[in-house]
């Protein structure tokens, strides 16, 4: 985990001497080109000014004592430490906007084909795939459950004390829970209390629709009896519940891109602790609470990356919005620490831009 004491410390480093930049930024910008580590000989030849290998040497060792550079291994090179990388990023790295090109490129396949589903899920696999593709590493899209639309809900009496509550949205997925009924409830309430919330909920996402709900809870109270009233309370609790739990769409592309170049036992051992994170969805709800944290874009290098950490990756994201200005999904890019920071920030900011544009769309 990244000390962020020694972070602060690092931030003051703006006004260091130009030597200790440059031979900095030779390293991570060799880092992120290659993956290697690299050497004070080739450093010395590369220097647009003249710096012998030996005064190149000390130089870096005054980087690695402030915590920005490492040797992997004895005799070797050196390569970025994740808080080098970080100090990087956030004081040295210059992020460009993106080209007309390359925004009308992110446009055009954003655009449904004719072969593709125009739906919500749809929109999501083409950012994925297009972030992926793009980027060079893995896009990922994730929506929230409370995003989805909801057509109608209906409860169905297994047993006395026991009851199905099926969820049907806009797109005809349909999903079920089971709840405990009131004590005493008749066969009537299961009915009453279907048509009492299909009536109110139908357009709506679940929060939305468990928001206008508790606005409008003398209504409720008014036109149905107590037991009706705690029936259409516990439906709503269990599929509102059920959305804290879990997202609701995880789309992944491009995961063969993590693999490329990768040969090290220890590096492909990373990599498979990411895909095992990705399939059993390990507490990636996360992700929409760190992009609530703020606007933008968010990037998380290494170890400060929770989610993935045992897996050394990077992730890159930013929120995407609906009609209402709700933060209801996130999107971004995953690979290893030496992404191209400068050139995916942009495009995933863009990206969520237009996704939140097309989702907003009557």
């Amino acid at each position: 985990m990244i000390d962020r004491n020694m972070l602060l410390s690092a931030s003051e480093l703006a006004g260091m001497d130009d030597r200790l930049k440059d031979i900095f930024r030779h390293i991570v910008d060799s880092y992120l080109a290659t993956g290697d580590p690299v050497g004070s000989r080739n450093i010395s030849k590369a220097l647009p000014h003249s710096l012998s290998p030996a005064s190149v040497r000390n130089v870096m060792a005054d980087l690695e004592q402030l915590g920005l550079i490492y040797a992997p291994h004895t005799s070797a090179g050196r390569l970025p430490t994740e808080m080098g990388l970080r100090f990087f990023v956030d004081a040295m790295m210059e992020f460009g906007d993106l080209s007309n090109d390359e925004r009308h490129r992110i446009e055009r396949q954003m655009t449904p084909g004719h072969q593709q589903s125009a739906g919500f899920e749809g929109l999501l696999t083409k950012a994925s795939q297009m972030l992926s593709g793009l980027s060079s590493g893995a896009g990922l899209v994730m929506a929230s459950k409370q995003d989805r639309l909801l057509k109608h809900i209906e409860f169905v009496r297994l047993e006395a004390t026991k009851a199905l509550v099926v969820l049907v949205d806009e797109e005809d997925k349909v999903e079920n829970r089971l709840i405990d009924l009131p004590a005493g409830l008749p066969a009537s309430a299961l009915t009453e209390a279907s048509n009492f919330l299909n009536a109110h909920i139908s357009g709506k996402s679940l929060d939305a629709a468990r928001q206008d709900i508790e606005a409008h809870r003398h209504i409720v109270q008014q036109e149905l009896d107590e037991l009706t009233a705690k029936l259409v309370d516990a439906g709503l609790a269990t599929w509102t519940g059920a959305t804290l739990d879990q997202p609701q769409s995880l789309i992944v592309r491009g995961r063969s891109n993590l693999l490329e170049d990768v040969t090290a036992k220890e590096d492909l051992d990373r990599i498979r602790h990411l895909f095992d994170d990705l399939e059993s969805k390990r507490d990636l709800i996360q992700l929409l609470e760190l992009a609530q944290d703020g606007d933008g874009v968010r990037i998380y290098i290494g170890s400060e990356n929770q989610l993935f950490s045992l897996s050394g990756s990077s992730v890159i994201v930013s929120p995407y919005r609906n009609s209402e200005q709700k933060i209801v999904g996130v999107l971004g890019v995953i690979g290893p620490t030496r992404l191209n920071y400068a050139r995916i920030v942009p495009m995933v900011d863009y990206t969520a831009k237009v996704l939140s544009s097309m989702i907003s769309e009557p």
